[in-house]
């Protein structure tokens, strides 16, 4: 079993890689099943319905988000008609969509779960617990457990992924669109890696236009956010099972087109 995760894509850049890349990548790297974090597919905040038509009929199977869920209203129109769109589970509770959900590719049954970071982010509940909960929930009935981390602190994603280690398979942290080296296999169990990146602009900075940034930093003044132009980027890993569902590999995924 192969499972694709595509780091957070943004814009229409990132979402026309997608449309012209991502089944030449599913087909290189012979996956079985792939997941995107698709919270900044619509614009640089947000997701429409239209993106997320979009993403999927360009090949993912599945998307999480994180905390710019709800920048887009067009979110709250379809993110409870869809059981393959995930919102930070971590979100107080009542909130509208699923913050995990178990799906079956052929025999395997896979865990999704979406949770937010709350270091130098919104103060939302305890990722942590949030995980304890729904780990005794879903176990009794995944083969495959899957986490998306959206956070800000590095400190915060590996300290999760050492706490979730043994219990979820995967850990891949998104959110600062900037992929890190840090790829690995916790204790012969659980694949983790810091920051999967971004899909999208390759020429700016986190993908808004560099010479807007470069304004806010030296002004510090407020700036409105356009998305960079020019070559285009796809951020991912691929992670490896074997027929006993044991996590063997997690290998990152860069690659630059114009």
């Amino acid at each position: 079993m192969k499972i694709l995760f595509v780091g957070d894509v943004m814009g229409q850049s990132g979402r026309s890689v997608i449309s012209s890349y991502l089944n030449e990548i599913k087909k290189e790297y012979k996956t079985d099943f792939c997941i995107l974090n698709a919270e900044n597919a619509s614009g640089y905040a947000g997701l429409v319905k239209s993106s997320y038509d979009e993403l999927i009929a360009a090949g993912a199977d599945f998307i999480t988000t994180g905390n710019h869920i709800w920048a887009k209203k067009d979110i709250f129109d379809f993110i409870e008609k869809y059981d393959n769109i995930l919102r930070p589970a971590n979100y107080p509770s009542p909130c509208p969509g699923k913050g995990y959900n178990v799906v079956r590719i052929g025999k395997i049954r896979l865990g999704i779960i979406n949770l937010s970071g709350t270091v130098f982010m919104e103060n939302l509940d305890n990722p942590f617990l949030a995980f304890d909960k729904i780990y005794e929930i879903i176990k009794p009935c995944c083969d495959i457990i899957f986490v998306d981390f959206h956070a800000e602190a590095t400190s915060e994603k590996i300290a999760f992924s050492y706490y979730a280690s043994g219990r979820a398979d995967a850990v891949v942290g998104t959110h600062t669109h900037v992929q890190t080296a840090d790829e690995r296999i916790i204790n012969l169990q659980t694949a983790a890696i810091t920051d999967v990146g971004m899909t999208g602009p390759y020429e700016g900075v986190i993908g808004i236009d560099r010479s807007i940034i470069i304004k806010s930093f030296k002004t510090k003044r407020p700036v409105k956010f356009e998305l960079a132009q020019g070559k285009r980027q796809f951020n991912g890993v691929c992670v490896t099972f074997d027929d006993n569902n044991v996590c063997v590999k997690i290998e990152r995924i860069y690659k630059i087109f114009d």
